[in-house]
Order: structure tokens, then C-alpha cells, then sequence
């Protein structure tokens, strides 16, 4: 199921980002997106990363220590998806990495760090709830790693378990990860996720965050599997921390 294009223009073609996996349209796409987590607050000076895989050996990733809002798509980087190297430079691509070798399905990962997200992980707050459809039906439950340092080998290794059974994940202190068929569901998946957080930040001000009862997650989650968002564990997380057994 291909989602909306959260884009104001419908004629993508025309301005010059692409719906293909052609190297000149992902070039453009991920600056277009890297402007985008800009200017909606989700990134802050050279934070953040994002990848398109290009074909079956390569991706192409933003490089490091650039503002990922201001890029020029001959400045995105092509690497081969097998290259293991650790040098200072190749840490957040072997991230990345990581996770294409762990899914064959993914397409597009961003790492950014949206702040009520972020905010969640330093109050203890999880995301592992039933409270918003929207999130319940696209994000499922939303792990949070323990801290590690950025981009380092123990970071990878958190990721890359967290990956293969889930589209999104938070590491406390750091930032979000969400992974897509394209960039383009990638980017819907990150902006639910910080949606839900920022929900979550202002309920708890209020009032102790109420869950959907179980029947209700019991529907939605028929409309997740529906939709193809099913994934590895499901079942039994859902019955853990919604009740739906």
C-alpha cells in the first residue's frame, strides 16, 4: 500500500524530487526530506541521518557533519552496502547498514531527534502503549535502547535487534530511527511517532495517559495486519502491553 506524499506540490516529478529509485530522484529526495525534518523542529545543527538504499549493493547517504536542511544533492553520499570499515566518518553509514542487512523490505531510514520524542525517553515515558490509533496501527509498539553512544558499535548492535521487528525505535538520550519501503513512508512514520510523543507529553501534564481498551486495539490492529504493517512479535507485544491476547 503506497501512502500520501506529504508534499504541498502533487506533481513530485515536476518539482524534481522523484517517485522512482533512480539515483538523481533519491539524490533530491533526501535533501527534500532533510529540509523537511529541518524545518518541522526535528533536527538540530548537524544531527541526524538519512539513507535511501539504491539497489541491491548500494545506498545513498547524507553525509557527516552537514546541516542536513541545507544540502545539495551532488553532497550525498554513494557506499556499498557490504563495506564494513570503521572509520570516523563511516559510523553513521555502518548504522545505517546495519539495518538494510537486517530487513530486505527497507528502503528509507531516517535518524533524526525530534524533541518531544526525545523528551519521552528522559522522563521514562514509554511508547510501548496502546493510545492513538493512527500510531498503533502504523508505528505498532515503539521501543526505547538504552543509551550508547552515538553511532557507536554497541548503538549498531541496539538498532539492528530493535530493527528487525519494528518500523520505529527511540534511544534514550539520542534520537529516533524510523525505517520504511521508501523514503517517503519513512518520513510518515517519523512525523506519527512525534505526533504521539507530543500527545503523550501534553496528556501527561494533565491527567495519568489512558490506553485504548482492549477490544479496540483488537480492531485496529486487524486493520494493521490489513495494511501490511504486521511484524514479528506483534502478537505476543500486543497481548503483553495492550491486553489483545
Amino acid at each position: 500500500m503506497s501512502l500520501p506524499v506529504p508534499y504541498p506540490e502533487h506533481d513530485l516529478e515536476k518539482a524534481g524530487y522523484g517517485t522512482g529509485r533512480d539515483e538523481n530522484s533519491l539524490r533530491n529526495l533526501l535533501c527534500h526530506m532533510g529540509r523537511q525534518l529541518h524545518e518541522a523542529g526535528w533536527l538540530s545543527g548537524v544531527s541526524g541521518s538519512l539513507s535511501a538504499r539504491l539497489d541491491a549493493t548500494h545506498l545513498l547517504i547524507t553525509p557527516p557533519n552537514l546541516a542536513k536542511g541545507f544540502l545539495q544533492p551532488e553532497q550525498i553520499l554513494k557506499a556499498a552496502l557490504a563495506d564494513e570499515s570503521e572509520t570516523s566518518s563511516a559510523e553513521e553509514r555502518l548504522l545505517h547498514t546495519a539495518c538494510y542487512r537486517q530487513r530486505a523490505d527497507l528502503h528509507g531510514i531516517l535518524f533524526a531527534t525530534p524533541p518531544h520524542a526525545l523528551a519521552l525517553t528522559l522522563a521514562n515515558i514509554s511508547m510501548r502503549s496502546c493510545v492513538l490509533p493512527e500510531a498503533v496501527i502504523l508505528l505498532g509498539l515503539v521501543p526505547t535502547a538504552a543509551y550508547s553512544a552515538p553511532y557507536s558499535a554497541e548503538q549498531r548492535e541496539a538498532v539492528r535487534l530493535l530493527i528487525a521487528e519494528h518500523d520505529a525505535l527511540l534511544i534514550a538520550h539520542n534520537g529516533a530511527l524510523t525505517a520504511g519501503a521508501d523514503l517517503w513512508q519513512a518520513f510518515l512514520r517519523m512525523e506519527v511517532l512525534e505526533h504521539t510523543a507530543r500527545v503523550l507529553h501534553h496528556t501527561a501534564q494533565l491527567a495519568p495517559i489512558p490506553t485504548l481498551p482492549p477490544h479496540e486495539v483488537a480492531r485496529l490492529l486487524t486493520i494493521r495486519q490489513q495494511r501490511g504493517y504486521w511484524r514479528q512479535g506483534d502478537a505476543a507485544r500486543f497481548c503483553e502491553m495492550c491486553g489483545v491476547c
